[in-house]
């Protein structure tokens, strides 16, 4: 058994860390990113590779998704629909702006074939595999 200090307040560096832990979120510093990531899953279904996104409020044109030396980016921008002078907000929890995510992908993808659709606020692209890169089934014959 090892012996510890004990720290009260865990390994809190500066007064807004401290403030964090008590209301439980961000306070202080920037919490106006440029751009907020997407959040996203990536399955392996068969011979594909399924990446699929959360990108609440946008639309199709305001997505864009490319391919760049086996990396996978998605920027998308997501705008208020009603701005007004008279509107006095009291609380906005909605976001708009900027979101982006990059990703690495594995060289077995082909991206030529890649088919992407929107549905929902919710991105879904489907890389498969290249031909050459699949898993090949070996026979074992008898010696």
């Amino acid at each position: 058994m090892a012996i510890e200090k004990w720290q009260p307040f865990g390994s809190v560096r500066d007064f807004d860390d401290l403030v964090n832990r008590f209301f439980g979120g961000r306070v202080g510093r920037n919490t106006q990113p440029e751009a907020w990531s997407i959040p996203l899953d990536v399955v392996q279904e068969g011979d594909e590779l399924v990446v699929t996104a959360s990108i609440p409020g946008a639309v199709n044109d305001e997505i864009d998704v490319s391919v760049d030396d086996n990396v996978l980016t998605i920027r998308a921008e997501s705008k208020t629909s009603t701005e007004s002078a008279d509107n006095g907000y009291l609380l906005r929890e909605r976001r708009t702006g900027s979101y982006y995510r990059a990703l690495r992908l594995p060289e077995s993808v082909d991206y030529e074939n890649a088919k992407s659709t929107l549905k929902d606020g919710v991105l879904t692209i489907k890389l498969p595999k290249l031909e050459s890169k699949k898993a090949k089934k070996l026979e074992i014959s008898a010696a």
